[in-house]
């Protein structure tokens, strides 16, 4: 009977210790990462560790249309170009590679965020990953959720916003938030790109949006 308890126990045990990894990943991960509440200028530059790294293309603002620009759904491989998605207000996360510990952390936010969206809101990963790795990347991470977009043929997203890193050539870590007019509302280049974005400020910005309607 005692083995029986115990084999019992330690069934639970284990699922719950897979639970607390799966879901207690993003937090863990992140209690570890600093978090930015400042922002960069698109266009201008940011840090790795404090050593400057210039930004180039258009510069991105407040107030301004999105750009038109065509990524690549990570699914079903089509193109969407962003500023043709309106009647929602899209929540877009901006990270330099999924498979770094920072990006992973970032998206893992982006996907615990739905518990906390209203209807109406669009979450968006953007980055410079090929769309069959953002694809892996989110079946791995169980992030599915999430809408993948890829800026891999050309960087056109990065150009037409500042976010372009002229040494890696890929995106800044960053958060945009438009409304669903396509206007930008919101926007924090996260200054140093081994720090995390003020998510919770972002969160709380989408949803306000979202009740303007």
């Amino acid at each position: 009977m005692k083995t029986i308890i115990k084999t019992a126990y330690m069934r639970i045990l284990t699922v719950g210790l897979v639970l607390v990894s799966v879901l207690g990943c993003a937090a863990l991960i992140s209690q570890k990462i600093p978090v930015d509440s400042s922002s960069a200028r698109p266009g201008v530059s940011v840090s790795l560790r404090g050593e400057p790294r210039l930004l180039t293309g258009t510069p991105l603002e407040v107030g301004v249309h999105l750009p038109a620009v065509t990524l690549t759904d990570a699914y079903t491989m089509k193109g969407v170009d962003l500023s043709q998605l309106t009647g929602s207000v899209l929540l877009i996360s901006v990270v330099p590679s999924l498979d770094t510990k920072v990006c992973e952390a970032q998206t893992h936010m982006l996907g615990e965020a739905g518990k906390e969206l209203p209807a109406g809101i669009t979450r968006i990963t953007i980055s410079r990953d090929t769309p069959f790795a953002q694809k892996r990347f989110a079946e791995e991470a169980g992030l599915k959720s999430i809408t993948y977009l890829s800026d891999y043929k050309e960087g056109a997203f990065g150009k037409a916003t500042g976010l372009l890193l002229t040494d890696s050539m890929l995106l800044a870590r960053s958060v945009i938030i438009v409304d669903g007019t396509g206007i930008v509302r919101y926007i924090q280049v996260v200054p140093d790109l081994s720090h995390l974005p003020d998510f919770d400020l972002a969160i709380a910005k989408a949803i306000l949006l979202r009740n303007e309607k």
